[in-house]
């Protein structure tokens, strides 16, 4: 994690799916940044007790229990942002499902209904309720979570990698459509993040390791810093980008496991991190 300089002082920040794993790490970043955040989930006793954990380290946080793909909890989510920090400029389109696996052939309509409302109607409405106030104020910042699954596919999660392919879409024509009211619009590309190694087997977390180019999983804090920088005057004219946080997952061909060139063929470097 980089050291916090003060980038986001003065702003209000939502982010959602914020009870834990990424949200909870972007959420206490932007708070050591400076922001007040809304923290919301749909673990109401999570998120309450996330935004009670980082008040207690002096972070100016609420948390707001609700589904980010109702309407009405969406509503009341920031309605209490208002009333407790007076605007939004900042929001993180976090929450999602990433644990329904399912072939497709074993699927149904509730289950294809339930991820895109989880992972695709929650980024539209959140986006769609701070907008239009982030455009009367003169501009704010949206950051939208995808995944590798929307340029590349994994097995069992057709309606996943669908909604992830569709939040890349939605992030670009946002870009466009409130660009000229000051609001920028990007997203986040994470790659092979662990929220919980410790829930990996040892076997389990090396093969994962050993597949990423840079020799280790993610972890939510390595999504912190990258979305600070969205969020920041430093990325003042970026926009409608996907910026991909993966260790050099989807950059790479074959699998390191698997390549024609393998790492046993790489020069050892005495000093260096692969001696």
């Amino acid at each position: 994690m980089g050291v916090p300089r003060a980038e986001l002082a003065g702003k209000v920040a939502i982010v959602t799916g914020a009870a834990r794993g990424i949200g909870y790490a972007i959420a206490s970043r932007f708070a050591a940044e400076g922001a007040a955040v809304a923290l919301s989930d749909i673990d109401v006793a999570g998120v309450e007790n996330a935004a009670r954990t980082l008040g207690e380290d002096g972070a100016n946080v609420i948390g707001v229990g609700g589904d980010a793909g109702v309407a009405a909890d969406v509503d009341r989510l920031i309605q209490a942002t208002l009333e407790e920090f007076g605007g939004v400029d900042i929001l993180v389109n976090n929450a999602g499902d990433v644990t329904t696996l399912r072939h497709f052939l074993d699927s149904d309509q509730d289950w294809w209904d339930r991820l895109v409302r989880t992972n695709l109607t929650s980024h539209y409405l959140c986006t769609q309720g701070v907008a239009g106030l982030m455009a009367a104020a003169g501009g704010g910042c949206i950051i939208n979570m995808s995944s590798g699954g929307a340029n590349r596919s994994h097995r069992g999660m057709v309606a996943y990698d669908a909604t992830k392919g569709a939040i890349e879409a939605m992030t670009r024509s946002l870009a466009l459509d409130l660009a000229p009211y000051g609001i920028r619009v990007n997203a986040l590309v994470p790659g092979l993040i662990a929220t919980n190694p410790a829930h990996l087997e040892p076997a389990a977390r090396k093969l994962r390791d050993e597949t990423i180019p840079l020799g280790r999983g993610g972890t939510p804090e390595d999504l912190a810093g990258p979305a600070v920088f969205l969020a920041s005057d430093d990325a003042a004219y970026v926009t409608g980008a996907c910026l991909v946080v993966d260790g050099g997952v989807l950059v790479q061909q074959r699998s390191p496991q698997v390549e024609v060139f393998g790492l046993d063929k790489f020069p050892r470097i005495p000093g260096s991190r692969f001696a």
